[in-house]
């Protein structure tokens, strides 16, 4: 990532040595709320780690274990009118779009709350790993607004039916219901929260760089194209990894060990 781009108030951005980068949601309260200065500094930093070659995951995270992100932030969301409405909408729908397209791995790291925006920001994470002590809901209906943009991925997510309670009651969930809904990927106890995520991003950082990106942009493609083509698609992907090397660098131990039995 470029040193010299000014650094984001809202979003703290690290990279390791194994490209390992991790995003910190900051300044904004115990419970990381989404109001549009946040917003848009999130979306910033996805996109200049999106530029960097040497990037191999991405790891989102808010400040402290009580919240992921519990939501937007209320107080601005009080003063909208329809025209404010659809930009602040908008601002968000840009940064979960952001996440989506990162293109390498993103893994949302659920330590408390994700409501609302919150969950619509996790949903668009590729892996979610919660602390059992996470909960999880949609609870606009309650405060006269739609769950809208991102939610649009939870039926794929956790199916119709259990969308359908989520959207429609505004009722949270706890991090058991989620994985048994696989809402999230994995739960573990509090105390391993930060190493069961860096063991996920250690485990992306070892493979091929080229073979990664190559699939998370097979699954995007997948979810908006058909069947016939996304196949097709998969053979142009296969061939086109030949010529990266990696096919030759992470069959060779493979290969070795094979001949020598």
């Amino acid at each position: 990532m470029n040193d010299a781009q000014p650094a984001l108030h809202h979003a703290g951005v690290t990279i390791d040595a194994s490209g390992i980068a991790e995003i910190t949601i900051r300044h904004s309260g115990r419970l990381n709320l989404l109001g549009t200065p946040v917003i848009t500094d999130l979306r910033l930093a996805f996109e200049r780690l999106a530029c960097d070659a040497g990037v191999r995951t991405v790891v989102l995270r808010g400040t402290g274990d009580a919240a992921f992100v519990a939501g937007a932030d209320i107080k601005e969301m009080g003063r909208l009118d329809p025209g404010s409405a659809r930009g602040f909408i908008d601002g968000l729908r840009r940064l979960c779009e952001a996440v989506r397209h990162c293109p390498v791995p993103v893994i949302a790291r659920l330590p408390g709350w994700a409501l609302g925006g919150g969950l619509e920001l996790a949903a668009a994470c590729d892996i979610r790993i919660a602390s059992d002590a996470a909960r999880f809901g949609m609870p606009e209906v309650k405060v006269g607004i739609p769950s809208i943009i991102h939610a649009a991925l939870l039926p794929r997510l956790i199916g119709q039916a259990r969308a359908n309670w989520l959207l429609l009651t505004g009722e949270s969930i706890d991090a058991a219901q989620a994985l048994a809904w696989a809402l999230v990927d994995a739960v573990v106890p509090p105390e391993r929260l930060d190493a069961d995520v860096q063991r996920q991003a250690r485990q992306f950082a070892s493979y091929g760089p080229q073979a990664l990106r190559q699939q998370k942009r097979l699954l995007r493609e997948w979810q908006q194209t058909d069947l016939d083509t996304a196949i097709l698609r998969g053979v142009d992907e296969f061939a086109s990894a030949y010529a990266t090397g990696e096919p030759a660098h992470f069959m060779a131990p493979f290969l070795t060990r094979r001949s020598e039995r």
